[in-house]
């Protein structure tokens, strides 16, 4: 039972430390572009509406850029930078799967738009914090204000995306504290881990998992052996052997947002290893009554999946704030 308040104790000091570097940060706002760029939300959400009527799967692309985006050096645009001379980009981080990153061009397509109606206005940050709201919102989750005002930095870190960033087959603990060294709670990566009811993973990453525990978890049911060798249908127990092949998280309604992904892991039938941990964990007692508690209750899931992901989008970089820029593209910083 030790290890509960040391945790307790680590999360406290987690926050504390995180509120005390951000307190001098310039506050986003609501009104930001009210005066320089009046349309920018219109102009986005017609974009994404496009994007995600062409297909679904862009708006799990769009919404797992911003979570690898804010969770290095905070939401400043640093992860849609290109290597150059000059800059190493965060996309080959080994936490971003070696270039498995998807989205890129839907944000350039915005950025674009946003360029010839408000030419140097909007940052791209903002503007991958704002798509990743509406790209919820298009797959039937819920609705969230975005605070903007946020400026793209001019440097990226890929070392810090493979510290930062929790990884697929990682423990309950380190998942939590890498949360909690963001200023998010445990509440809080319950909620946003619920984002994964979208989108798809790739073999490399749930291999160890359907080879491993998952029989364990899921009890071996008749419906989760049959799920179980689907997934090994498309994942070989050989790496190397299709590890780029891919399946959706949630096998339920994959381009639907709700709370289907937290019916599975009741069922054991998660597929990434960090999300069963979330259940499943000897560690888990307060994520296990969260997992419960959503799982029973979509409008209580959303309303917090809501609220932890204006925090999230709220993690700031003071070095942008002060020394950053808007860039004209988002892939290179402005010379």
């Amino acid at each position: 039972m030790a290890v509960y308040p040391s945790l307790i104790t680590l999360q406290c000091f987690i926050v504390l430390a995180c509120i005390s570097i951000s307190a001098s940060d310039p506050a986003l706002t609501l009104d930001y572009y009210k005066s320089t760029c009046p349309n920018v939300f219109d102009i986005v959400r017609k974009e994404m509406e496009c994007l995600v009527l062409s297909d679904p799967r862009n708006a799990a692309f769009v919404l797992r850029l911003h979570f690898h985006d804010c969770f290095v050096q905070g939401c400043d645009g640093s992860i849609l930078l290109d290597d150059t001379i000059d800059l190493q980009g965060e996309k080959k981080a080994s936490t971003n799967g070696l270039n498995s990153l998807k989205g890129f061009r839907i944000i350039d397509k915005i950025k674009n738009k946003l360029e010839s109606e408000c030419p140097g206005i909007v940052s791209c940050a903002d503007l991958l914090t704002i798509a990743a709201r509406d790209a919820v919102i298009l797959v039937g989750g819920p609705y969230w204000d975005v605070p903007v005002g946020r400026k793209d930095s001019k440097t990226a870190n890929p070392d810090l995306a493979n510290q930062n960033i929790p990884t697929a087959n990682e423990g309950l603990l380190g998942i939590i504290s890498k949360f909690l060294y963001q200023g998010l709670s445990v509440t809080d990566m319950v909620a946003l881990s619920g984002a994964h009811t979208i989108g798809m993973a790739r073999c490399e990453n749930f291999r160890a998992r359907i080879y491993g525990d998952f029989g364990a978890t899921s009890g071996m049911n008749p419906l989760s052996d049959s799920y179980l060798g689907q997934l090994k249908s498309v994942c070989p127990a050989r790496s190397g052997s299709g590890d780029n092949n891919v399946t959706a998280m949630d096998n339920v309604t994959p381009d639907l947002f709700d709370n289907s992904f937290y019916h599975m892991l009741l069922r054991g039938e998660g597929l990434l290893n960090s999300d069963q941990e979330l259940y499943s964990s000897v560690f888990g007692i307060q994520t296990r009554k969260l997992v419960d508690k959503y799982a029973t209750d979509p409008a209580a899931f959303f309303s917090q999946f809501s609220d932890s992901m204006v925090k999230l989008g709220n993690i700031t970089n003071s070095d942008s704030f002060f020394n950053g820029e808007v860039r004209k593209n988002c892939r290179f910083v402005n010379t």
